[in-house]
Order: C-alpha cells, then sequence, then structure tokens
C-alpha cells in the first residue's frame, strides 16, 4: 500500500506499488514522504473517498491496527511500546540530582512539587502518546472516516483466581485481599509458602534465612504482588543465581502478568476523551473484547493483536495486508559509563569468573552477609576492574538502515569507541564504509 496525497496536501485513497512508480515515472505525482512512503499528486481531477475504517485493538504493550474498507485492508500493524520506561526516568532523575550536587548550595525545596491535572504516571503516559502518534500518523496520510477502539475492563482478582483454580471472588473477597489477616507482604509470602525455599528446600528449621525474591525481576517490569514474589533461603539468593544460567534467572511468576490490565482499566477513558478530542470531525466508535473474540473465532483466526483489530469494526474484507512489526526503540541512552568487573580465577573449577561471582556474600557494607563467602576462592587477578565513558554521540544509531557494498542492513550496535559497528548479520564493519539509508526514528522492525 501506498498512501496518496491530493493537489493540496488533502489524503486520498491509497495504491498500489505498481501503479505509484508509474505514476512518479510520468510525472504525474512526486514522492511527499518516505517514512511512510507516500506520493502527492500534481494534478488530480477527482477526489473520490471511500468509506474506510481504522480499527486499533489498546493495548499496555502491543497495540493491534486494522486499516481497511469493505474490500481491501490497507494496513495491518502492530507496535510494541517501551517496557521499562519507569526506570528510564529514574535515570534521568539520578543523573539530574547528581549534576545539582556538583553546583553551589541550595536551599532545599520540598513543596513547589504540584502535579497538574491529569497528571498520569510515566509509563501510562508513554502508553498514551505512543496510541496518539499511530491515530494521527495514519489519519494525516488516509481519508479515515470512522475510528474504533477497544475499551477492555478487567477484573484482575477474577483473572488471578482464574489462573490459580480458585473459586471466582464473591461477596467481601473483594474486600478480603491475599494478605488479609497477616500484616506485612513479606510474611505472607513465607506463610504461603510455610517457610520453605523453593530453590533447594531449606527450611527455617534448618537455620536458613529466608528472602522474598522478585521472580520476574524490577529492572524488566516486575511488581511488588504475591504471584510475583517466591521464598529463597540465602544460599541461593546470590548474585551469582541471578544472572544467565542461574537458578534463580529462569524461573516464571507464579501467575500471569496483569499489569497491562489494570494499567488499560485505569486510563481507557481517558484515552477516548483524547481521541474524541483530535479527531471531532469523525466518528468515534467503541467495542469490547468479548465481541471482538467472538468475530475472530467465527473466521478461524489466530489470536493475534492484528487479527483483533481486523476483527473489529464492520468490514471484513478478503483481501487482508502483510503484517508490519514494530517495536519503540529509546532514541537516546543516557547511561555514558559503564563498569566492566575484574577477572579472577576461580580455585575450584579454575574457571575465569567475575568479582561478582566470586563475592563475598554481602549486598551492602552495613549489613551481616546474607549468603555464602567466596572471596577464599579467588586466586590470581587475570584482568583489573575498568570504567568506559562515551563521550560523544555517534552519528549511526542503532535501528538505522544503512548501505553497505551495495546491500541494506540495520545496525545493532558499536563497539571501538564508535569507530566500527555491527550489522544484523553479526558482521562488524568500519562506520567509513557505511553511509545512512533511513533513520530509525524511534520505531524499528520487530
Amino acid at each position: 500500500m501506498v498512501a496518496v496525497l491530493g493537489k493540496s496536501g488533502k489524503p486520498l485513497m491509497p495504491t498500489s506499488e505498481y501503479r505509484a512508480r508509474r505514476l512518479l515515472r510520468s510525472g504525474r505525482a512526486v514522492i511527499s514522504s518516505y517514512r511512510p512512503f507516500a506520493i502527492r499528486l500534481l494534478n488530480n481531477q477527482t477526489e473520490d473517498i471511500q468509506d474506510i475504517e481504522y480499527c486499533m485493538d489498546t493495548g499496555y504493550l502491543h497495540i493491534g491496527s486494522s486499516v481497511k474498507s469493505e474490500k481491501h485492508e490497507y494496513l495491518a500493524l502492530q507496535v510494541d511500546t517501551l517496557e521499562n520506561e519507569r526506570s528510564r526516568h529514574d535515570d534521568c532523575r539520578m543523573y539530574r540530582r547528581a549534576r545539582r550536587n556538583r553546583l553551589r548550595y541550595r536551599k532545599p525545596r520540598f513543596n513547589n512539587r504540584k502535579k497538574p491535572n491529569g497528571w498520569l504516571p510515566p509509563s501510562l503516559q508513554h502508553m498514551m502518546e505512543v496510541h496518539l502518534y499511530w491515530l494521527q500518523k495514519i489519519c494525516q496520510y488516509i481519508p479515515v472516516k470512522r475510528i474504533v477502539l477497544k475499551m477492555g475492563q478487567f477484573d484482575t482478582q477474577v483473572l488471578k483466581a482464574v489462573a490459580e483454580g480458585r473459586p471466582l471472588p464473591e461477596g467481601v473477597d473483594y474486600q478480603r485481599g491475599e494478605r488479609y489477616g497477616i500484616d506485612t507482604l513479606r510474611e505472607a509470602v513465607f506463610t504461603r509458602d510455610q517457610y520453605t525455599c523453593q530453590c533447594c528446600g531449606r527450611s527455617i528449621k534448618d537455620g536458613a534465612i529466608l528472602h522474598a525474591h522478585h521472580i520476574r525481576y524490577r529492572s524488566m517490569g516486575g511488581s511488588n504482588a504475591m504471584g510475583n514474589l517466591a521464598t529463597v533461603c540465602e544460599k541461593c539468593h546470590t548474585p551469582k543465581n541471578h544472572k544467565p544460567g542461574g537458578r534463580l534467572y529462569c524461573w516464571k511468576p507464579k501467575m500471569p502478568f496483569f499489569k497491562g490490565a489494570t494499567c488499560m482499566t485505569s486510563v481507557r477513558w481517558i484515552l477516548y476523551g483524547q481521541v474524541k478530542a483530535l479527531f471531532s470531525d469523525r466518528d468515534i466508535l467503541i467495542t469490547y473484547g468479548a465481541e471482538t473474540k467472538r468475530n475472530r473465532l467465527n473466521r478461524n483466526l489466530e489470536k493475534t493483536h492484528v487479527n483483533d483489530a481486523y476483527s473489529m469494526g464492520s468490514y471484513r474484507p478478503k483481501h487482508r495486508g502483510k503484517p508490519v512489526y514494530l517495536k519503540k526503540k529509546r532514541r537516546n541512552n543516557r547511561c555514558l559509563e559503564k563498569f566492566y568487573d575484574a577477572k579472577y580465577i576461580d580455585s575450584r573449577d579454575g574457571k575465569l569468573k567475575s568479582g561478582q561471582q566470586l563475592a563475598n556474600g554481602r549486598i551492602s557494607r552495613n549489613r551481616k552477609k546474607d549468603s555464602e563467602d567466596l572471596h577464599p576462592y579467588r586466586q590470581e587477578k587475570q584482568k583489573k576492574g575498568r570504567r568506559s565513558i562515551r563521550r560523544h554521540r555517534y552519528r549511526i544509531q542503532p535501528g538505522d538502515k544503512i548501505l553497505f557494498q551495495g546491500g541494506t542492513y540495520v545496525k545493532k550496535g558499536c563497539h571501538c569507541n564508535g569507530a566500527r559497528t555491527l550489522l544484523d548479520i553479526g558482521k562488524s564493519v568500519a562506520v567509513s564504509k557505511v553511509h545512512l539509508k533511513i533513520y530509525a526514528d524511534g520505531y524499528v522492525s520487530a
């Protein structure tokens, strides 16, 4: 599909790639934009526009879109949002405070930080912005007359009960949560697991020191829900077991991830209000998950976000478009400094291991040791610990499409202080031998 704009810039009906090439070769059209690829007619006589609807399967991590008419599906798109938006804002706050500490003394101020009306947490605000960005982007190039949004409401307590195989909550069950009658979350987790390590089976009767372990790490979007916590002892709760290959790294939460369902329930009407304010000249309709599921099952379609968007609305064209998968990319990396740990020979097996793998078992200096002391197993040091500081921004960013020896590749990373770049085929080439073709613009192919 190629978007078409009229002589005045008004969006017209999309056309095929073959017809777009003919219009460009004959001089009757020019290229208007590359992302997305659109042409502008130089002399259009008629502006016949069919009825086109834009169906959006809203979501917290995955957004499905389908632009279709009665006969054709012009666009089938899935966009993945950022999963760690909150941690990025935490990084910004940390660097901002570090800069302030290097300045002159300033009197502390604590009562001038008022949140404006309509404030949303960073993760929800990011999710809202991605929805609105693609709505405006598509409606700018395609003459959409009707927008259909899926506004689902989720009962997380019912979802948890189904996942655990318990009876559905009724009456006072909604008032009494999982921690009813227990003072702290940590005690509730230990009580549920019977004060026994879920990794090795040791209990407090064996002298084990218990910890509440996050199965899905906080850095990866994990929460403090009981389904994401497990009881482990001090011998299992070590930095080594948290790394790839460790016993705690491959665990899965006991219950599904309900963070997205909770977020969509809280902001669904805010999103609807903003869409209605931006597109007041178009019809805004609402559908629900039960209706979408029924339409999808009637056509024996696989459960995907693109198929859910196709099952919404009034039209079910036989001619479907090829799905396009995009992922939101972080534009800038604020972490300019990296630390590379020292390397030692492990006396037990003779292998080369990092200093963190052979730690003394203490998480912080002002507390007792939490696990086994592995310092005695350190032999001679093979590599010193060092810091690497990136002092300039690279011209080509990860996700950009670049030209190299007549082929088009995607940049995956760089090394040698930016002198060499890593292609998606695993090959490392010099930056001077590649040329930028398309800037990723915040979204890359998933």
